[in-house]
Protein backbone atom coordinates (compact mmCIF):
# COMPACT_ATOMS: atom_id res chain seq x y z
CA UNK A 1 0.00 0.00 0.00
CA UNK A 2 0.92 3.59 -0.32
CA UNK A 3 1.74 5.21 3.00
CA UNK A 4 -0.18 8.52 2.99
CA UNK A 5 2.22 9.90 5.62
CA UNK A 6 4.92 9.86 3.00
CA UNK A 7 3.01 12.25 0.67
CA UNK A 8 4.44 15.75 0.96
CA UNK A 9 2.48 18.94 0.29
CA UNK A 10 5.45 20.12 -1.77
CA UNK A 11 4.68 19.18 -5.38
CA UNK A 12 8.40 18.65 -6.03
CA UNK A 13 8.73 15.79 -3.50
CA UNK A 14 8.99 12.37 -5.07
CA UNK A 15 7.93 9.18 -3.39
CA UNK A 16 10.12 6.23 -4.17
CA UNK A 17 9.08 2.63 -3.97
CA UNK A 18 11.20 -0.42 -4.43
CA UNK A 19 9.32 -3.49 -5.46
CA UNK A 20 9.68 -6.55 -7.60
CA UNK A 21 9.16 -6.46 -11.36
CA UNK A 22 6.03 -8.56 -10.95
CA UNK A 23 4.33 -5.90 -8.80
CA UNK A 24 5.59 -2.95 -10.85
CA UNK A 25 2.74 -2.81 -13.36
CA UNK A 26 0.09 -3.30 -10.65
CA UNK A 27 1.41 -0.51 -8.47
CA UNK A 28 1.79 1.79 -11.46
CA UNK A 29 -1.88 1.32 -12.34
CA UNK A 30 -2.98 1.96 -8.74
CA UNK A 31 -0.89 5.10 -8.47
CA UNK A 32 -2.13 6.43 -11.81
CA UNK A 33 -5.73 6.02 -10.73
CA UNK A 34 -5.23 7.60 -7.36
CA UNK A 35 -2.51 10.19 -7.67
CA UNK A 36 -1.61 11.24 -11.18
CA UNK A 37 1.36 10.48 -13.38
CA UNK A 38 3.66 7.64 -12.41
CA UNK A 39 6.96 7.11 -14.21
CA UNK A 40 9.03 3.96 -13.79
CA UNK A 41 12.62 4.91 -13.04
CA UNK A 42 13.85 1.40 -13.67
CA UNK A 43 12.59 -2.12 -13.62
CA UNK A 44 12.49 -1.97 -9.82
CA UNK A 45 11.93 1.72 -9.14
CA UNK A 46 9.20 4.28 -9.88
CA UNK A 47 8.40 7.84 -8.90
CA UNK A 48 5.15 9.78 -8.41
CA UNK A 49 4.72 13.46 -9.23
CA UNK A 50 1.64 15.01 -7.64
CA UNK A 51 -0.31 16.86 -10.41
CA UNK A 52 -2.31 19.90 -9.36
CA UNK A 53 -5.63 20.47 -11.19
CA UNK A 54 -5.28 22.58 -14.36
CA UNK A 55 -7.36 25.75 -14.57
CA UNK A 56 -7.78 26.95 -18.17
CA UNK A 57 -8.33 30.64 -18.81
CA UNK A 58 -10.99 31.17 -21.46
CA UNK A 59 -10.32 33.87 -24.03
CA UNK A 60 -13.51 35.85 -24.55
CA UNK A 61 -14.09 36.61 -28.23
CA UNK A 62 -16.78 39.08 -29.31
CA UNK A 63 -18.03 38.88 -32.89
CA UNK A 64 -19.83 42.07 -33.87
CA UNK A 65 -22.29 41.07 -36.57
CA UNK A 66 -24.37 37.96 -37.16
CA UNK A 67 -24.17 37.93 -40.93
CA UNK A 68 -22.13 35.84 -43.36
CA UNK A 69 -18.71 37.18 -42.32
CA UNK A 70 -19.56 37.20 -38.62
CA UNK A 71 -20.75 33.60 -38.51
CA UNK A 72 -17.85 32.33 -40.59
CA UNK A 73 -15.40 34.21 -38.37
CA UNK A 74 -17.00 32.78 -35.22
CA UNK A 75 -16.81 29.24 -36.55
CA UNK A 76 -13.21 29.76 -37.62
CA UNK A 77 -12.33 30.94 -34.11
CA UNK A 78 -13.94 27.83 -32.65
CA UNK A 79 -12.25 25.46 -35.09
CA UNK A 80 -8.74 26.89 -34.72
CA UNK A 81 -8.57 28.09 -31.11
CA UNK A 82 -9.14 26.05 -27.97
CA UNK A 83 -10.28 27.56 -24.67
CA UNK A 84 -12.35 30.35 -26.18
CA UNK A 85 -15.77 31.67 -25.28
CA UNK A 86 -17.42 33.14 -28.37
CA UNK A 87 -20.38 35.49 -28.46
CA UNK A 88 -22.00 36.82 -31.65
CA UNK A 89 -23.70 40.20 -31.21
CA UNK A 90 -26.25 40.88 -33.99
CA UNK A 91 -27.90 44.28 -34.33
CA UNK A 92 -31.15 42.94 -35.83
CA UNK A 93 -33.83 40.65 -34.48
CA UNK A 94 -32.89 37.98 -37.05
CA UNK A 95 -29.62 36.39 -38.07
CA UNK A 96 -28.12 36.03 -41.55
CA UNK A 97 -30.76 38.15 -43.25
CA UNK A 98 -28.68 38.89 -46.34
CA UNK A 99 -27.86 35.21 -46.73
CA UNK A 100 -31.58 34.48 -46.56
CA UNK A 101 -32.61 36.78 -49.43
CA UNK A 102 -29.51 36.60 -51.63
CA UNK A 103 -29.72 35.00 -55.04
CA UNK A 104 -33.49 35.16 -55.01
CA UNK A 105 -33.58 33.10 -51.83
CA UNK A 106 -31.10 30.52 -53.13
CA UNK A 107 -27.85 32.05 -51.78
CA UNK A 108 -25.09 32.39 -54.35
CA UNK A 109 -22.43 30.90 -52.05
CA UNK A 110 -19.38 31.59 -54.23
CA UNK A 111 -18.13 31.43 -57.83
CA UNK A 112 -16.39 28.60 -59.67
CA UNK A 113 -13.08 30.40 -60.03
CA UNK A 114 -10.36 28.45 -58.25
CA UNK A 115 -7.30 30.52 -59.27
CA UNK A 116 -6.59 33.08 -56.52
CA UNK A 117 -5.23 35.83 -58.77
CA UNK A 118 -8.10 35.48 -61.25
CA UNK A 119 -10.67 35.34 -58.46
CA UNK A 120 -9.29 38.58 -57.02
CA UNK A 121 -9.83 40.37 -60.34
CA UNK A 122 -13.58 40.43 -59.64
CA UNK A 123 -13.20 43.04 -56.89
CA UNK A 124 -13.21 46.73 -57.88
CA UNK A 125 -12.01 47.52 -54.35
CA UNK A 126 -9.77 45.15 -52.37
CA UNK A 127 -8.16 43.19 -55.20
CA UNK A 128 -4.62 43.38 -53.80
CA UNK A 129 -5.57 42.30 -50.27
CA UNK A 130 -7.81 39.51 -51.51
CA UNK A 131 -5.18 38.22 -53.92
CA UNK A 132 -3.08 37.47 -50.83
CA UNK A 133 -5.99 36.08 -48.78
CA UNK A 134 -7.17 33.80 -51.58
CA UNK A 135 -3.82 32.01 -51.50
CA UNK A 136 -4.85 30.88 -48.01
CA UNK A 137 -8.63 30.47 -48.34
CA UNK A 138 -10.37 30.79 -51.70
CA UNK A 139 -13.50 29.58 -53.52
CA UNK A 140 -12.39 25.95 -53.68
CA UNK A 141 -11.82 25.98 -49.91
CA UNK A 142 -15.32 27.38 -49.45
CA UNK A 143 -16.80 24.53 -51.48
CA UNK A 144 -14.85 21.98 -49.44
CA UNK A 145 -15.85 23.62 -46.15
CA UNK A 146 -19.56 23.36 -46.88
CA UNK A 147 -19.43 19.91 -48.44
CA UNK A 148 -17.44 18.56 -45.48
CA UNK A 149 -20.34 19.68 -43.29
CA UNK A 150 -22.99 17.98 -45.37
CA UNK A 151 -24.03 20.88 -47.60
CA UNK A 152 -24.18 19.80 -51.23
CA UNK A 153 -23.38 22.49 -53.79
CA UNK A 154 -23.90 22.84 -57.53
CA UNK A 155 -22.29 25.00 -60.20
CA UNK A 156 -24.45 26.70 -62.80
CA UNK A 157 -23.44 27.43 -66.39
CA UNK A 158 -22.33 30.98 -65.62
CA UNK A 159 -20.04 29.81 -62.79
CA UNK A 160 -22.28 30.75 -59.85
CA UNK A 161 -22.38 28.17 -57.07
CA UNK A 162 -25.56 27.49 -55.09
CA UNK A 163 -26.73 24.93 -52.53
CA UNK A 164 -27.99 21.79 -54.29
CA UNK A 165 -31.24 22.39 -52.41
CA UNK A 166 -31.71 25.77 -54.15
CA UNK A 167 -32.52 27.18 -50.71
CA UNK A 168 -30.54 29.67 -48.65
CA UNK A 169 -32.05 28.05 -45.55
CA UNK A 170 -29.63 25.15 -46.10
CA UNK A 171 -26.70 27.52 -45.51
CA UNK A 172 -28.38 29.11 -42.50
CA UNK A 173 -29.16 25.71 -40.95
CA UNK A 174 -25.53 24.66 -41.41
CA UNK A 175 -24.25 27.75 -39.59
CA UNK A 176 -26.73 27.40 -36.72
CA UNK A 177 -25.89 23.71 -36.32
CA UNK A 178 -22.15 24.43 -36.26
CA UNK A 179 -22.63 27.28 -33.78
CA UNK A 180 -24.50 24.92 -31.43
CA UNK A 181 -21.79 22.31 -31.82
CA UNK A 182 -19.14 24.73 -30.59
CA UNK A 183 -21.29 26.35 -27.91
CA UNK A 184 -21.23 29.77 -29.57
CA UNK A 185 -23.57 32.21 -27.84
CA UNK A 186 -25.76 34.54 -29.88
CA UNK A 187 -27.28 37.82 -28.74
CA UNK A 188 -29.81 39.57 -30.96
CA UNK A 189 -30.78 43.27 -30.97
CA UNK A 190 -27.26 44.30 -30.00
CA UNK A 191 -26.10 47.17 -32.17
CA UNK A 192 -22.59 48.30 -31.26
CA UNK A 193 -22.19 51.98 -30.37
CA UNK A 194 -18.75 52.26 -28.84
CA UNK A 195 -15.58 50.22 -28.30
CA UNK A 196 -13.05 51.17 -25.65
CA UNK A 197 -9.79 49.51 -24.71
CA UNK A 198 -8.87 49.44 -21.01
CA UNK A 199 -6.53 47.15 -19.07
CA UNK A 200 -5.96 44.98 -22.15
CA UNK A 201 -9.68 44.35 -22.49
CA UNK A 202 -12.29 45.67 -24.87
CA UNK A 203 -15.29 47.38 -23.31
CA UNK A 204 -18.31 47.17 -25.59
CA UNK A 205 -21.29 49.50 -25.36
CA UNK A 206 -24.48 48.62 -27.24
CA UNK A 207 -27.42 50.77 -28.32
CA UNK A 208 -29.76 48.86 -26.00
CA UNK A 209 -27.69 50.02 -23.02
CA UNK A 210 -26.00 46.70 -22.39
CA UNK A 211 -22.27 46.56 -21.67
CA UNK A 212 -19.87 43.68 -22.30
CA UNK A 213 -16.16 42.91 -22.16
CA UNK A 214 -13.96 40.85 -24.46
CA UNK A 215 -10.32 39.90 -24.82
CA UNK A 216 -10.48 40.02 -28.61
CA UNK A 217 -13.01 41.48 -31.07
CA UNK A 218 -13.86 40.72 -34.69
CA UNK A 219 -15.84 43.49 -36.38
CA UNK A 220 -18.13 42.02 -39.04
CA UNK A 221 -20.97 44.52 -38.94
CA UNK A 222 -21.34 44.75 -42.71
CA UNK A 223 -21.43 47.90 -44.79
CA UNK A 224 -23.26 51.04 -43.69
CA UNK A 225 -24.80 53.52 -46.11
CA UNK A 226 -23.64 56.53 -44.10
CA UNK A 227 -20.27 57.50 -42.64
CA UNK A 228 -21.75 58.28 -39.20
CA UNK A 229 -22.43 54.59 -38.60
CA UNK A 230 -18.69 53.89 -38.75
CA UNK A 231 -17.99 56.40 -35.96
CA UNK A 232 -17.27 53.70 -33.35
CA UNK A 233 -14.34 52.61 -35.54
CA UNK A 234 -13.24 56.14 -36.42
CA UNK A 235 -13.03 56.83 -32.67
CA UNK A 236 -10.36 54.13 -32.50
CA UNK A 237 -8.33 55.96 -35.13
CA UNK A 238 -9.43 54.12 -38.25
CA UNK A 239 -9.83 55.95 -41.54
CA UNK A 240 -13.23 55.41 -43.15
CA UNK A 241 -13.51 55.56 -46.93
CA UNK A 242 -16.86 57.33 -47.56
CA UNK A 243 -19.51 54.69 -48.31
CA UNK A 244 -21.48 54.70 -51.55
CA UNK A 245 -23.78 52.05 -53.06
CA UNK A 246 -22.53 49.41 -55.46
CA UNK A 247 -24.42 46.85 -57.59
CA UNK A 248 -27.44 48.73 -58.86
CA UNK A 249 -29.46 49.20 -62.05
CA UNK A 250 -29.84 52.33 -64.21
CA UNK A 251 -32.98 54.47 -64.36
CA UNK A 252 -33.68 55.73 -67.89
CA UNK A 253 -35.10 59.26 -67.65
CA UNK A 254 -36.71 59.08 -71.10
CA UNK A 255 -37.99 55.48 -70.82
CA UNK A 256 -38.01 55.10 -74.60
CA UNK A 257 -37.67 51.32 -74.28
CA UNK A 258 -40.05 50.86 -71.31
CA UNK A 259 -42.66 49.06 -73.42
CA UNK A 260 -40.01 46.44 -74.24
CA UNK A 261 -39.59 45.53 -70.57
CA UNK A 262 -38.49 41.92 -70.16
CA UNK A 263 -36.52 41.69 -73.39
CA UNK A 264 -32.94 40.54 -72.91
CA UNK A 265 -29.80 40.47 -75.05
CA UNK A 266 -27.35 37.67 -74.31
CA UNK A 267 -24.14 39.63 -74.88
CA UNK A 268 -24.22 43.42 -74.96
CA UNK A 269 -21.57 46.00 -74.17
CA UNK A 270 -22.53 48.90 -71.90
CA UNK A 271 -20.30 51.96 -71.59
CA UNK A 272 -20.46 55.14 -69.54
CA UNK A 273 -20.00 58.04 -71.95
CA UNK A 274 -16.84 60.06 -71.46
CA UNK A 275 -15.09 57.40 -69.36
CA UNK A 276 -13.25 54.11 -69.76
CA UNK A 277 -15.88 52.25 -67.77
CA UNK A 278 -17.53 49.47 -69.76
CA UNK A 279 -18.76 45.93 -69.25
CA UNK A 280 -19.95 43.05 -71.40
CA UNK A 281 -22.69 40.59 -70.48
CA UNK A 282 -26.41 39.83 -70.53
CA UNK A 283 -28.55 42.98 -70.63
CA UNK A 284 -32.17 43.25 -69.54
CA UNK A 285 -34.60 46.02 -70.47
CA UNK A 286 -36.86 46.95 -67.56
CA UNK A 287 -39.79 49.31 -67.19
CA UNK A 288 -37.51 51.76 -65.34
CA UNK A 289 -34.39 51.40 -67.50
CA UNK A 290 -31.53 48.92 -67.80
CA UNK A 291 -30.57 45.91 -65.68
CA UNK A 292 -28.85 42.54 -65.99
CA UNK A 293 -25.26 41.46 -65.23
CA UNK A 294 -23.75 43.86 -67.78
CA UNK A 295 -25.23 46.87 -65.97
CA UNK A 296 -24.91 45.62 -62.39
CA UNK A 297 -21.24 44.73 -62.80
CA UNK A 298 -20.58 48.07 -64.51
CA UNK A 299 -22.18 49.84 -61.56
CA UNK A 300 -19.66 48.16 -59.25
CA UNK A 301 -16.60 49.22 -61.21
CA UNK A 302 -17.93 52.77 -61.62
CA UNK A 303 -19.56 53.08 -58.18
CA UNK A 304 -17.41 55.92 -56.87
CA UNK A 305 -17.48 57.83 -60.16
CA UNK A 306 -21.26 57.56 -60.52
CA UNK A 307 -21.78 58.72 -56.94
CA UNK A 308 -19.79 61.86 -57.74
CA UNK A 309 -22.00 62.40 -60.79
CA UNK A 310 -25.13 62.17 -58.68
CA UNK A 311 -26.18 59.22 -60.83
CA UNK A 312 -26.86 61.50 -63.80
CA UNK A 313 -24.94 60.30 -66.86
CA UNK A 314 -25.26 58.81 -70.33
CA UNK A 315 -24.99 55.06 -70.87
CA UNK A 316 -24.12 53.83 -74.36
CA UNK A 317 -25.40 50.37 -75.27
CA UNK A 318 -23.87 48.20 -77.98
CA UNK A 319 -26.67 45.70 -78.59
CA UNK A 320 -24.55 43.58 -80.94
CA UNK A 321 -21.66 42.74 -78.64
CA UNK A 322 -19.29 43.33 -81.57
CA UNK A 323 -16.31 45.28 -80.26
CA UNK A 324 -15.19 47.08 -83.41
CA UNK A 325 -17.58 49.35 -85.29
CA UNK A 326 -15.89 48.51 -88.60
CA UNK A 327 -16.57 44.82 -88.03
CA UNK A 328 -20.27 45.58 -87.46
CA UNK A 329 -20.38 47.55 -90.72
CA UNK A 330 -18.74 44.66 -92.60
CA UNK A 331 -21.29 42.14 -91.32
CA UNK A 332 -24.26 44.34 -92.20
CA UNK A 333 -22.81 45.18 -95.62
CA UNK A 334 -22.30 41.49 -96.37
CA UNK A 335 -25.94 40.75 -95.49
CA UNK A 336 -27.14 43.73 -97.50
CA UNK A 337 -25.26 42.55 -100.60
CA UNK A 338 -26.56 38.99 -100.31
CA UNK A 339 -30.18 39.94 -99.46
CA UNK A 340 -30.79 43.34 -101.06
CA UNK A 341 -34.55 42.80 -101.40
CA UNK A 342 -35.21 41.65 -97.85
CA UNK A 343 -37.10 44.00 -95.57
CA UNK A 344 -34.87 45.53 -92.92
CA UNK A 345 -37.22 45.99 -89.99
CA UNK A 346 -38.89 42.58 -90.01
CA UNK A 347 -35.74 40.46 -90.45
CA UNK A 348 -33.65 40.88 -87.34
CA UNK A 349 -29.92 40.20 -87.32
CA UNK A 350 -27.10 39.65 -84.82
CA UNK A 351 -29.22 37.62 -82.36
CA UNK A 352 -31.19 40.74 -81.42
CA UNK A 353 -34.83 40.00 -80.44
CA UNK A 354 -37.30 41.07 -83.16
CA UNK A 355 -39.19 43.68 -81.13
CA UNK A 356 -35.94 45.33 -80.08
CA UNK A 357 -34.60 45.22 -83.64
CA UNK A 358 -37.77 46.89 -84.88
CA UNK A 359 -37.40 49.63 -82.25
CA UNK A 360 -33.81 50.25 -83.33
CA UNK A 361 -34.96 50.49 -86.96
CA UNK A 362 -37.69 52.91 -85.89
CA UNK A 363 -35.10 55.13 -84.19
CA UNK A 364 -33.06 54.98 -87.41
CA UNK A 365 -36.18 56.21 -89.29
CA UNK A 366 -36.41 53.00 -91.32
CA UNK A 367 -39.97 52.20 -92.39
CA UNK A 368 -41.26 48.64 -92.02
CA UNK A 369 -41.56 48.30 -95.79
CA UNK A 370 -38.02 49.47 -96.52
CA UNK A 371 -35.65 46.91 -98.09
CA UNK A 372 -31.86 46.89 -97.80
CA UNK A 373 -31.32 48.04 -101.40
CA UNK A 374 -33.40 51.18 -100.80
CA UNK A 375 -31.72 52.27 -97.55
CA UNK A 376 -30.37 55.83 -97.62
CA UNK A 377 -26.95 56.75 -96.30
CA UNK A 378 -28.60 58.68 -93.47
CA UNK A 379 -30.63 55.64 -92.47
CA UNK A 380 -27.53 53.45 -92.69
CA UNK A 381 -25.59 55.77 -90.41
CA UNK A 382 -28.41 55.99 -87.88
CA UNK A 383 -28.85 52.21 -87.85
CA UNK A 384 -25.16 51.72 -87.09
CA UNK A 385 -25.31 54.40 -84.42
CA UNK A 386 -28.30 52.87 -82.64
CA UNK A 387 -26.92 49.34 -82.84
CA UNK A 388 -23.43 50.26 -81.69
CA UNK A 389 -23.94 53.13 -79.23
CA UNK A 390 -27.61 53.50 -78.36
CA UNK A 391 -27.78 56.37 -75.82
CA UNK A 392 -29.68 56.18 -72.55
CA UNK A 393 -29.95 59.31 -70.43
CA UNK A 394 -29.70 57.89 -66.93
CA UNK A 395 -31.03 59.77 -63.95
CA UNK A 396 -30.94 57.77 -60.74
CA UNK A 397 -30.48 54.14 -59.79
CA UNK A 398 -32.47 51.26 -58.37
CA UNK A 399 -30.99 48.97 -55.73
CA UNK A 400 -32.45 45.62 -54.75
CA UNK A 401 -32.17 44.31 -51.20
CA UNK A 402 -30.64 40.99 -52.21
CA UNK A 403 -27.92 42.70 -54.28
CA UNK A 404 -27.23 45.64 -51.99
CA UNK A 405 -23.51 46.13 -51.46
CA UNK A 406 -21.55 49.07 -50.08
CA UNK A 407 -18.38 50.45 -51.63
CA UNK A 408 -16.37 52.08 -48.82
CA UNK A 409 -15.53 51.27 -45.22
CA UNK A 410 -12.38 50.73 -43.16
CA UNK A 411 -9.24 51.68 -45.08
CA UNK A 412 -7.34 48.51 -46.03
CA UNK A 413 -3.98 50.20 -45.46
CA UNK A 414 -4.71 49.94 -41.73
CA UNK A 415 -5.28 46.16 -41.83
CA UNK A 416 -2.67 43.38 -41.57
CA UNK A 417 -3.49 41.31 -44.65
CA UNK A 418 -2.15 38.11 -43.07
CA UNK A 419 -4.32 38.19 -39.94
CA UNK A 420 -7.06 40.76 -40.66
CA UNK A 421 -5.97 42.52 -37.47
CA UNK A 422 -5.99 46.28 -37.13
CA UNK A 423 -2.55 47.85 -37.34
CA UNK A 424 -3.77 50.49 -34.89
CA UNK A 425 -5.49 48.41 -32.20
CA UNK A 426 -4.09 45.04 -31.18
CA UNK A 427 -6.70 42.35 -30.74
CA UNK A 428 -9.20 44.07 -33.04
CA UNK A 429 -9.84 42.15 -36.27
CA UNK A 430 -12.11 42.75 -39.26
CA UNK A 431 -14.10 40.65 -41.69
CA UNK A 432 -16.54 41.26 -44.52
CA UNK A 433 -18.13 44.30 -45.99
CA UNK A 434 -17.25 46.65 -43.12
CA UNK A 435 -13.91 46.85 -44.94
CA UNK A 436 -13.31 48.85 -48.12
CA UNK A 437 -13.90 45.70 -50.18
CA UNK A 438 -16.64 44.96 -52.68
CA UNK A 439 -17.01 42.58 -55.59
CA UNK A 440 -19.15 42.27 -58.68
CA UNK A 441 -22.28 40.14 -58.71
CA UNK A 442 -21.95 36.36 -58.94
CA UNK A 443 -21.05 35.12 -55.46
CA UNK A 444 -17.90 37.20 -55.08
CA UNK A 445 -19.08 39.30 -52.14
CA UNK A 446 -19.91 36.19 -50.11
CA UNK A 447 -16.50 34.77 -50.99
CA UNK A 448 -14.73 37.82 -49.55
CA UNK A 449 -16.86 37.39 -46.41
CA UNK A 450 -15.84 33.73 -46.06
CA UNK A 451 -12.15 34.41 -46.71
CA UNK A 452 -11.76 37.42 -44.43
CA UNK A 453 -13.85 35.76 -41.72
CA UNK A 454 -11.92 32.50 -41.86
CA UNK A 455 -8.53 34.23 -41.66
CA UNK A 456 -9.60 36.66 -38.92
CA UNK A 457 -10.94 33.79 -36.82
CA UNK A 458 -7.94 31.53 -37.38
CA UNK A 459 -5.49 34.23 -36.33
CA UNK A 460 -7.45 35.81 -33.48
CA UNK A 461 -4.95 34.65 -30.84
CA UNK A 462 -1.80 35.39 -32.81
CA UNK A 463 -1.35 38.95 -31.53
Amino acid sequence: MVDNDLISKDSQVQILYIFTPVLSAILTKILNQGFGNVNLLSQNLCCFDPVPPTINHLTHIAILGGGAAGFFAALSVAEHNADTQIVIYEKNAKLLQKVKVSGGGRCNVTHHCFMPYKLAQNYPRGEKLLAALFKVFQAEDTVNWFENRGVGLKTEQDGRIFPASDSSQTIIDCFIEQAKKYGIKIKLNHSIEKIKLANNQFKLQFANGELATADKVIVATGGYNNAASYQFLADLGHTIVPPVPSLFTFNDSQKQFADLSGIAVASAIVKIAGTKFENRGPLLITHWGLSGPAVIKLSAWAAEYLALQGYVFTALVNWTGIEKEEQLKKELTAFKNIHPKKKIATNQLLDIPLRLWMRICELAEIEESKIWAEMSQKQWNKLIENLYRSPFHIKGKTTFKEEFVICGGVDLNQIDIHTMESKLVKGLHFAGEVLHIDGVTGGFNFQSAWSTGWIAGKNINQS
